[in-house]
This record gives C-alpha cells, sequence and structure tokens, in this order.
C-alpha cells in the first residue's frame, strides 16, 4: 500500500520511510506542511501520517483544511505533543488515529493496516476470498491452507485487489498502489503480476474486465 509520510525531523524520516518500507509500504516523504496537503489532494493515497509541527502549514491546518476539502483518506497523527487537548483537537478536526513520539514502529505499521483496512470496510486483519487467505502483518498468503511464496509486488498487488474484492480497479489505480516516487514502472508490470498470481493462485481469482481494468472475485463464477 502507498503512503504518505510528512515528518520534517529528516533522521526520523528517514528511518521511518526505510523501516516502513521492510514492512510492505510504499512510501512518499515530505518535509513540510505545503507539501503535504498538496499531495493529499493530489494522489490517491492508502493512508498518511501526518506530523503536527510541521513547517511552512502546521499539520493541524493542513488536517482541517483537507477534511473540509472533502478528502477521505486516512490520516495517522504523529506528534510529540503529549497534551490531551492536543490529541482531542486533533481527532475533533480529522485525525483517524493518534501517535506520540517516541513511536514503536510495528505498532505505527499496524496501526496504519487497521486503518486501510477499516476504509474498505473489511472488519479482518485477514483477508479471504475463494481458497485464497492473505494476512498483511504476516505478509503471507495461503491457497487452500497451503503456503504461497509472492514477490512483494505481486503481494501489493493482491492485497490491494482483495482489499477492493468485487470493485473494479483500473492499470493506473494498482500501479499507483505499487509504486512511490523515483520506482520506473514498467509499460506492463500490472499485466505480469496479474499473470503470475493467476498461475499461482487459480484463473478464476483475478478477471480482466476489458477496457476497464482487474476485479478479484470472492466467490468463483457459477457459485
Amino acid at each position: 500500500m502507498r503512503i504518505l509520510l510528512a515528518e520534517d525531523d529528516p533522521l526520523l524520516g528517514d528511518g521511518l520511510r526505510a523501516g516502513l518500507r521492510q514492512l510492505g509500504f510504499q512510501v512518499d516523504w515530505v518535509r513540510d506542511g505545503e507539501a503535504a496537503e498538496r499531495e493529499l489532494r493530489a494522489e490517491p493515497y492508502a493512508a498518511a501520517v501526518l506530523d503536527l509541527g510541521l513547517p511552512l502549514r502546521d499539520g493541524l491546518r493542513v488536517l482541517a483544511d483537507v477534511r473540509r476539502a472533502g478528502i477521505k483518506i486516512p490520516i495517522l497523527v504523529l506528534t510529540a505533543r503529549e497534551g490531551v487537548p492536543d490529541r482531542v483537537r486533533g481527532l475533533d478536526v480529522g485525525a483517524d488515529d493518534y501517535v506520540v513520539k517516541p513511536v514503536d514502529l510495528h505498532e505505527l505499521a499496524a496501526r496504519l493496516r487497521a486503518l486501510i483496512r477499516r476504509a474498505h470496510g473489511q472488519p479482518q486483519e485477514r483477508l479471504c476470498a475463494q481458497d485464497v487467505e492473505l494476512d498483511p502483518a504476516a505478509h503471507t498468503v495461503h491457497r487452500a491452507g497451503r503456503l504461497v511464496a509472492l514477490p512483494s509486488r505481486e503481494f501489493a498487488l493482491l492485497h490491494a485487489l482483495m482489499l477492493n474484492a468485487g470493485r473494479v480497479l483500473s492499470r493506473e489505480q494498482l500501479e499507483q498502489n505499487l509504486y512511490s516516487w523515483g520506482q520506473e514502472v514498467e509499460s506492463n508490470a500490472v499485466e505480469v503480476h496479474v499473470h503470475h498470481l493467476r498461475r499461482k493462485l487459480g484463473a478464476s481469482l483475478i478477471q480482466t474486465v476489458r477496457g476497464v481494468g482487474y476485479v478479484l472475485l470472492r466467490e468463483r463464477p457459477g457459485h
């Protein structure tokens, strides 16, 4: 899943970006509030981590402005402000969750996964469709109870499709989930990944909607 990280501390930002990437996220990192608001308005991120103490524009103002604009991206506020009034204000302005620095990386990742899952109406951590089960926390996929090894891009593509089971996603939408800034996107990357997933997980799982994109089916056709 592709997320936005807005953090002005270079050491913390670099550490969070590297750590979250190791845990399966694609991370775009900005260092000020104006850039954060610009990206939140322009890109369909799965979630955002927003520091409150940003230069150029305070995180609370960014949060209030994007919510006023109707942007529903799940936003987790990250801040050194420990006072309860600050936390209450952040939540009232539109934050979906709140973490006080210093933060445990695995807790941050778990909170992001929960926000993304809830934003897609998925009540359970593990996602299931047909005989396939995906565990985002463990980064594993099973088919009919057997572990299936998937490279990171194939896992990310399957995760995006399972979060949106029954909904058609275009190639562009899938590419936006798979790649962060500076990563080269090959013209047929999505098609190649879908082909590999069908071979490993069954041809009926992912259907092509000609001229539109791909859809993952919860049940096999005819069931």
